[in-house]
Protein backbone atom coordinates (compact mmCIF):
# COMPACT_ATOMS: atom_id res chain seq x y z
CA UNK A 1 0.00 0.00 0.00
CA UNK A 2 1.46 3.40 -0.96
CA UNK A 3 2.24 5.98 1.71
CA UNK A 4 1.78 9.73 1.69
CA UNK A 5 3.99 11.85 3.95
CA UNK A 6 2.49 15.24 4.71
CA UNK A 7 4.77 18.08 5.75
CA UNK A 8 5.07 20.27 7.80
CA UNK A 9 2.70 18.09 9.87
CA UNK A 10 5.28 15.29 9.54
CA UNK A 11 2.73 12.50 9.44
CA UNK A 12 2.69 9.50 7.09
CA UNK A 13 -0.58 7.88 6.08
CA UNK A 14 -1.44 4.93 3.90
CA UNK A 15 -3.34 5.38 0.65
CA UNK A 16 -5.17 2.92 -1.53
CA UNK A 17 -3.67 2.74 -5.00
CA UNK A 18 -5.63 5.19 -7.18
CA UNK A 19 -6.99 7.17 -4.24
CA UNK A 20 -6.45 10.93 -4.32
CA UNK A 21 -4.12 12.46 -1.75
CA UNK A 22 -7.04 14.32 -0.20
CA UNK A 23 -9.23 11.17 -0.06
CA UNK A 24 -6.41 9.27 1.66
CA UNK A 25 -5.91 12.03 4.22
CA UNK A 26 -9.61 12.24 5.00
CA UNK A 27 -9.86 8.44 5.32
CA UNK A 28 -6.97 8.57 7.82
CA UNK A 29 -8.81 11.22 9.89
CA UNK A 30 -7.19 14.43 8.65
CA UNK A 31 -8.80 17.67 7.58
CA UNK A 32 -7.52 18.85 4.18
CA UNK A 33 -8.26 22.50 3.31
CA UNK A 34 -10.51 22.96 0.26
CA UNK A 35 -12.90 25.64 -0.98
CA UNK A 36 -14.71 23.70 -3.71
CA UNK A 37 -15.17 20.44 -1.79
CA UNK A 38 -12.71 18.51 -3.92
CA UNK A 39 -14.20 19.29 -7.32
CA UNK A 40 -10.91 20.51 -8.83
CA UNK A 41 -12.24 24.03 -9.36
CA UNK A 42 -10.13 25.99 -6.87
CA UNK A 43 -6.54 25.51 -5.78
CA UNK A 44 -7.02 25.60 -2.02
CA UNK A 45 -6.07 21.91 -1.74
CA UNK A 46 -2.87 22.35 -3.75
CA UNK A 47 0.36 21.01 -2.29
CA UNK A 48 3.97 21.05 -3.37
CA UNK A 49 5.19 17.55 -4.25
CA UNK A 50 8.60 17.19 -2.63
CA UNK A 51 9.24 13.52 -3.44
CA UNK A 52 7.59 10.89 -5.59
CA UNK A 53 5.99 13.05 -8.29
CA UNK A 54 6.30 10.10 -10.69
CA UNK A 55 4.15 8.07 -8.27
CA UNK A 56 1.14 10.32 -8.91
CA UNK A 57 -1.31 10.24 -11.80
CA UNK A 58 -0.51 12.58 -14.67
CA UNK A 59 -1.97 16.06 -14.42
CA UNK A 60 -5.14 16.32 -16.47
CA UNK A 61 -6.34 19.31 -18.49
CA UNK A 62 -8.91 20.40 -15.91
CA UNK A 63 -6.34 20.28 -13.09
CA UNK A 64 -3.84 22.29 -15.15
CA UNK A 65 -6.54 24.81 -16.05
CA UNK A 66 -7.55 25.26 -12.39
CA UNK A 67 -3.94 25.77 -11.30
CA UNK A 68 -3.30 28.27 -14.09
CA UNK A 69 -6.55 30.14 -13.41
CA UNK A 70 -5.97 30.34 -9.65
CA UNK A 71 -2.16 30.58 -9.40
CA UNK A 72 -0.98 31.78 -12.82
CA UNK A 73 0.80 30.07 -15.72
CA UNK A 74 4.16 29.99 -13.87
CA UNK A 75 2.67 27.63 -11.26
CA UNK A 76 2.43 24.93 -13.94
CA UNK A 77 6.23 24.80 -14.07
CA UNK A 78 6.42 23.91 -10.36
CA UNK A 79 5.68 20.65 -8.54
CA UNK A 80 2.29 21.98 -7.42
CA UNK A 81 -0.62 19.52 -7.63
CA UNK A 82 -4.28 19.66 -6.67
CA UNK A 83 -4.59 16.99 -3.98
CA UNK A 84 -8.23 16.37 -4.86
CA UNK A 85 -7.09 15.30 -8.34
CA UNK A 86 -3.62 13.73 -7.89
CA UNK A 87 -4.03 9.96 -7.54
CA UNK A 88 -1.45 7.95 -5.60
CA UNK A 89 0.34 5.02 -7.25
CA UNK A 90 3.40 4.86 -4.97
CA UNK A 91 5.07 6.62 -2.05
CA UNK A 92 4.93 10.41 -2.14
CA UNK A 93 5.83 13.37 0.09
CA UNK A 94 3.88 16.62 -0.13
CA UNK A 95 4.01 19.97 1.63
CA UNK A 96 0.67 21.52 2.57
CA UNK A 97 -0.03 23.83 5.49
CA UNK A 98 -3.38 23.66 7.23
CA UNK A 99 -3.69 19.87 7.28
CA UNK A 100 -4.67 18.74 10.76
CA UNK A 101 -6.34 15.87 12.61
CA UNK A 102 -10.15 16.06 12.73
Amino acid sequence: MPSVTIRPLDVTIEALTGQTIMEAARAAGYYWPTSCGGQGECSTCAALVEEGASCLSEMGRSEAAAIQRQRGRAALATALRLCCQARVHGDVTVRKSGVQPW
